[in-house]
């Protein structure tokens, strides 16, 4: 059967902090992210994203179509409206420098196993 899609595994570190990690899952809630956002990650081929949280960890699950280029995609995401807006917003929850951009602070995680592979 053949693979529809590729799917990417990110990771990333909140700052150690309570009240900013809640207001972090806050603004990722249901709804609350704002709809450019998530429109310009479809438009450069995101299928569908998860985030999950444990402590500060943060793991990201991010589905794309087949033809999908990762760098090639997140300079064009990076450049689509409003995202270095919500990128600058998002920097006062993580453990990165503020002017980082997305793809600086999320960091790609190599796949080491996959089932009956």
């Amino acid at each position: 059967m053949p693979i529809s899609f590729k799917r990417y595994c990110k990771t990333m570190e909140l700052l150690n902090d309570a009240a900013l990690i809640e207001a972090y899952k806050k603004a990722h809630a249901k709804g609350a992210a704002w709809p450019e956002i998530t429109q310009g990650m479809k438009e450069v081929g995101i299928i569908d994203m998860e985030i999950y949280l444990m402590g500060t960890r943060l793991f990201m699950i991010m589905d794309t179509v087949a033809d999908f280029n990762h760098d090639k995609a997140m300079q064009e995401l990076a450049a689509k409206p409003r995202q270095s807006e919500w990128e600058a917003h998002m920097a006062q929850f993580q453990d990165t420098s503020a002017e980082a951009t997305a793809n600086q602070k999320w960091q790609l995680m190599e796949r080491i196993y996959e089932m009956d592979k």
